[in-house]
C-alpha cells in the first residue's frame, strides 16, 4: 500500500529514498466497510484522506433529502472543509464500497512538513491540480443541460456507473432519478 502512495507523488516530484523512507514509516491506512460514515454534519474533523482502494461520497441533507456533492475514487485526496477547523461540517462522507485509506492528521502533516519542506511544496502542487480540476468540473456542471452533464461524468468518471446507485449518480448530476432514467433511455435509442 506505501508503494502505491509513493508512486502517487512519484508522478509530481522526484521522491528520494529517504523521503520514501519516511512517507512509509508514516503512513497509517484504516479499512472501512461499505456504508460506514468517516464524518457527519455537525461532526469535526481532524482526518484527512488518501484513497488507495474504494469509493466515498460526499453528500448533505437539504428537506431531508440527500444532495451528493462529489465522488472520490483511488488516488484522489480528501480534506474535509473543516479539516483542522473548529467549525462543525455542513456535510456527510460516506464510503460505498469497502475503502482502504491512508489517514492523516494536522499534527503528522506539520512534522512531515517540518521534516521534509519538499513534501509541503508537493502538497500544495496536488492541492492546485485539485482545485482546477474541481474549477472544470464546476464550469462544465454550471454550463451544461442535464444530458450534456451526464455525458461529460460518462466521459470523465465512466467507472461511478458501476459504484454509485442511480440514485447517488442523478443527485450528483442535480437531477431526480427518474429524469436521468428518461436521459438513459433516449441515449440509448439514437
Amino acid at each position: 500500500m506505501e508503494k502505491q502512495i509513493i508512486e502517487y507523488l512519484s508522478k509530481y516530484t522526484v521522491i528520494t529514498k529517504e523521503l520514501e523512507n519516511a512517507i512509509t514509516e508514516s503512513a497509517f491506512f484504516k479499512n472501512y466497510k461499505k456504508g460506514d460514515i468517516l464524518l457527519k454534519e455537525g461532526g469535526f474533523s481532524n482526518e484527512c484522506y488518501f484513497i488507495l482502494e474504494g469509493c466515498i461520497r460526499s453528500y448533505f441533507l437539504k428537506d431531508g433529502e440527500e444532495k451528493t456533492i462529489e465522488f472520490y475514487t483511488e488516488e484522489q485526496v480528501v480534506t474535509p472543509a473543516n479539516y483542522a477547523k473548529s467549525i462543525p461540517s455542513k456535510y456527510y462522507l460516506e464510503c460505498i464500497e469497502d475503502t482502504v485509506l491512508n489517514v492523516g492528521n494536522p499534527a503528522l502533516e506539520k512534522e512531515m512538513f517540518d521534516k521534509y519542506p519538499q513534501l509541503e511544496s508537493l502538497s500544495r502542487v496536488i492541492a492546485e491540480i485539485v482545485i482546477a480540476n474541481h474549477q472544470e468540473t464546476f464550469t462544465e456542471f454550471k454550463t451544461s443541460t442535464p444530458e450534456e452533464r451526464y455525458l461529460y461524468m460518462l466521459k470523465t468518471r465512466p467507472d461511478l456507473m458501476q459504484r454509485a446507485s442511480q440514485y447517488q449518480i442523478a443527485s450528483y448530476l442535480g437531477m431526480k432519478p427518474e429524469s436521468l432514467s428518461r436521459i438513459r433511455k433516449r441515449l440509448m435509442k439514437k
